[in-house]
């Protein structure tokens, strides 16, 4: 394929809030943007979203795409055209955005489904289990009496992608008068005042589903304390008292138990708990931080955000050193999500365990839908 030009646009995502669109070949991608962010996270734009559309819209990029690896030559472009040490700094949502529409034409062109031309070929043994944000609190939720954690995950127990979209589906209603459901926060999870032990006494009465959290610790972490509505408690403190949740609800997964620089107590989790402890914040889709928390033996699990790096191959990367090292890797989405579904080619194609987008809304059930007929394809 050659690729001679893009289009690019600001759009609004599910927040309201601009992001960029871009277009290839009649073939569009577009990227989310997040709200609890790490300060790792590669910078979303350039210089801004504006002067990310006219670079895009200018530039004659003349390059003969023809599988995944030729991004090395988008790649290339962008660093010599925009005078760049790294690719990356481009931004995260824009050369994503971008690499994304390109594979996507490039699919059209060969008629291949995108997961197909992301692995290159290699047959697909696996779909990815999701885990679905069903109640929130934290920095996504608006209610002034929420809880401190930011999301109580459903990860289903079922035997395919529509069994577990349907079992998710059918505790998320259940809950919104368990937990007296105060509306919906912007993942589309219910809102809350109860406490955390109180959500996961309901959350355990569940079956076929594994209860998992994203405590997102960095965000009530002040000078060397976790300040929880009626408590603060020092690092030492968080990971016993984590600990006992994980042992007394049977946790599957906890995901930024500690701030986003404790990469001892991350260690500290891991080694307490036979379970899932997430990387987020303190890896930030970034190769060094991965590194650094192997090194460490900070994390067992690790979340692949493709707007934290920008680079698809990068993530590719950041999926292969997961793999040789043992760690299991969840593909996720944004609080502030598009209608673009490839988040679910992505995760089938890179070989992810777990594919984290949600459960409510449109923005959300159009991934699982994707990843139901991906599935589908595949076993037809």
């Amino acid at each position: 394929m050659l690729l001679k030009e893009a289009l690019a646009r600001k759009i609004k995502d599910s927040r309201g809030e601009y992001t960029i669109e871009v277009k290839v070949n009649n073939s569009i991608a577009s990227s989310p943007s997040g709200k609890s962010t790490g300060k790792y996270e590669t910078p979303c734009f350039h210089k801004s979203l504006q002067w990310n559309i006219d670079f895009i819209n200018k530039a004659k990029f003349n390059l003969e795409i023809n599988n995944f690896n030729d991004l090395n030559k988008v790649e290339s472009f962008i660093k010599k055209s925009a005078k760049l040490k790294d690719a990356k700094q481009f931004g995260a949502n824009a050369l994503f955005a971008l690499e994304s529409a390109i594979l996507k034409a490039l699919a059209k062109e060969q008629k291949k489904e995108l997961w197909q031309i992301v692995s290159l070929g290699k047959k697909i043994n696996k779909i990815p289990v999701p885990a679905g944000n069903a109640i929130g609190g934290g920095l996504h939720s608006s209610n002034k009496d929420k809880p401190s954690f930011q999301e109580f995950l459903l990860i289903p127990q079922g035997k395919s992608a529509k069994e577990n979209f349907k079992i998710m589906q059918e505790a998320y209603k259940k809950l919104k008068n368990q937990v007296k459901a105060k509306g919906k926060n912007d993942e589309g999870a219910w809102q809350t005042s109860l406490t955390e032990e109180e959500i996961l006494e309901v959350l355990s009465k569940f079956k076929n589903i594994r209860i998992g959290i994203d405590i997102a610790a960095s965000s009530f972490y002040k000078p060397e304390a976790y300040c929880y509505k009626n408590k603060c408690l020092n690092s030492q403190m968080q990971v016993m008292y984590l600990n006992s949740l994980i042992k007394k609800y049977n946790i599957f997964y906890s995901e930024d138990p500690v701030q986003e620089e404790d990469f001892s107590g991350f260690s500290e989790v891991v080694k307490s708990s036979n379970h899932l402890v997430v990387g987020d914040d303190l890896t930030a889709t970034h190769i060094d931080r991965l590194k650094k928390a192997i090194r460490k033996k900070s994390i067992n699990a690790m979340i692949v955000k493709p707007n934290q790096n920008g680079s698809l191959l990068e993530l590719k990367e950041i999926f292969n050193i997961c793999r040789k090292n043992n760690i299991r890797t969840i593909l996720s989405h944004r609080s502030g999500e598009t209608m673009d579904n490839a988040l679910a080619d992505y995760a089938v194609g890179f070989g992810a365990d777990f594919i984290k987008c949600g459960i409510s809304t449109k923005y959300r059930e159009v991934k699982l839908n994707r990843l139901v007929s991906i599935e589908k394809r595949i076993k037809s």
